[in-house]
């Protein structure tokens, strides 16, 4: 690889990283009712991978499971490993979901 072609992949992901970053703070932005109908949408949508219609509800079982990592009758510990499922899961929905498609069902909920 040329050092132009590394220093052109760099300068996508940047800008990739920004693109993100710059959905997050608008979904952030929505309402908690919002928010669910993305997800819902997302879910639905044909564009979305597999992948990504398969972390959803998993992370929503995982939640939902009266079995944890780390028993919920330990005082914090308890409640922050289903936080960072819940966050770990979100985080995967929005990096392997097209930017594309998550921006055709953002603007309608704005």
């Amino acid at each position: 690889m040329t050092r132009s072609g590394a220093a052109e992949i760099l300068s996508d992901a940047k800008y990739n990283c920004g693109v993100r970053g710059e959905l997050r703070r608008r979904i952030m932005g929505l309402s908690l009712r919002s928010k669910l109908r993305l997800a819902w949408r997302l879910f639905r949508d044909p564009q979305t991978p597999g992948i990504v219609k398969l972390i959803m509800p998993a992370v929503l079982l995982y939640l939902a499971m009266p079995f944890d990592i780390i028993p919920d009758f330990i005082p914090v510990l308890g409640q922050l490993d289903d936080l960072l499922v819940l966050a770990a899961g979100l985080g995967l929905v929005l990096l392997l979901t097209p930017s594309s498609v998550i921006e055709q069902h953002l603007v309608p909920l704005e």
